[in-house]
């Protein structure tokens, strides 16, 4: 039995990650699924925001970062090996494209506080990329800003016309917001 080629998309956000996950032809996909994937435990508290001690304030505390980094790695890793397991079930993926809003250095960020969101930001991008890695999945990363130009470069049109038709995708999806279709057009990128 011949599996179809898909791509998965990602939009990384604090603790967790929007999916979109397409298949078909690469200048015509269509939108198999779009989900959640929890890269942090949500019975952990703070586990989606370890570098917050509370709003607004950086956590000073560097042994509750680090048990609370490990146990983020842990269960990103597990969360990413079933998800990418249960589509291999019916369909051949070997990569992803994996947006992000920055890949700013979170040391050079002089402000405590957005130092730490910096700082999620890269340890969830981070979690995300090596789970998926450790699937054998390539991954290319994407600047959130870029995401949809560069799709309109690789089909040769129009950025509004690359929205359009990444928006065209979702016409049945449950969820279909923001992150889903830059997630979605990451998916495009990596066909």
């Amino acid at each position: 039995m011949k599996l179809d080629s898909c791509s998965l998309g990602f939009r990384v956000k604090s603790g967790w990650a929007a999916v979109a996950f397409l298949g078909g032809p690469r200048k015509t996909p269509r939108l198999i699924e779009t989900r959640i994937v929890a890269l942090s435990d949500p019975a952990v508290p703070h586990a989606r925001q370890p570098y917050h001690a509370g709003f607004g304030t950086a956590q000073r505390n560097a042994a509750k970062v680090a048990r609370l980094v490990q146990g983020i790695e842990r269960f990103s890793r597990r969360a990413i090996a079933k998800l990418v397991a249960g589509y291999r079930e019916e369909h051949q993926v070997a990569r992803a494209g994996v947006v992000v809003a920055s890949l700013t250095d979170p040391a050079t960020i002089t402000n405590p506080h957005m130092r730490a969101h910096a700082s999620e930001g890269r340890l969830f991008r981070t979690v995300l990329i090596d789970g998926l890695q450790r699937c054998g999945i390539g991954v290319e990363v994407i600047l959130e800003r870029d995401a949809f130009e560069s799709l309109a470069e690789a089909l040769r049109c129009p950025p509004h016309a690359a929205k359009a038709r990444v928006a065209e995708l979702g016409t049945a999806a449950d969820h279909w917001r923001a992150e889903q279709k830059v997630a979605a057009a990451a998916a495009w990128l990596v066909r």
